[in-house]
């Protein structure tokens, strides 16, 4: 599971003395603690991700944010906090082959309108949720169905 490699990686981070990467794998580390608490029970891989991913989100966000604020420094740090994310992230699927799942979910739903769009999205975020970017997902299935 991803919390015990976590735990691993946050001894040798200390050992290093990389404050950076204490930090950030100490937040994931309780992200991930407070969403299996609020589940629960166990947390999946795809609710491991999800959590990551909101992560991720949120860093983006921030950084946006930032720099529309003329803090380049705090911009900084957010980006470098988000490269240390990602290594914990699977490779998101991204052009041609995130286009062939698109195209495949289309046919599986019998797509051929716009209105069909939600039955799209839905196999294709249902199968690949953790590995795509549901916004990229929607401007895909949106120019292929003309909505």
């Amino acid at each position: 599971m991803l919390a015990d490699r976590l735990s691993e990686e946050l001894k040798v981070a200390m050992k290093a003395r990389a404050a950076d990467r204490v930090g950030l794998i100490r937040l994931v580390l309780a992200d991930l603690k407070n969403a299996r608490i609020q589940k629960g029970t166990d947390l999946t891989a795809d609710d491991e991700i999800a959590v990551l991913k909101r992560g991720a989100k949120m860093r983006l966000d921030a950084i946006e944010q930032f720099r529309r604020g003329g803090r380049e420094d705090l911009a900084a740090k957010e980006e470098r906090e988000l490269e240390l994310l990602r290594v914990y992230l699977p490779a998101p699927l991204t052009g041609d082959a995130l286009a062939a799942l698109v195209d495949e979910a289309i046919k599986r739903a019998g797509a051929t309108s716009a209105k069909d769009m939600g039955a799209v999205m839905k196999l294709v975020l249902g199968e690949h949720g953790s590995r795509v970017d549901g916004k990229e997902v929607q401007a895909l299935v949106r120019a292929r169905l003309g909505g």
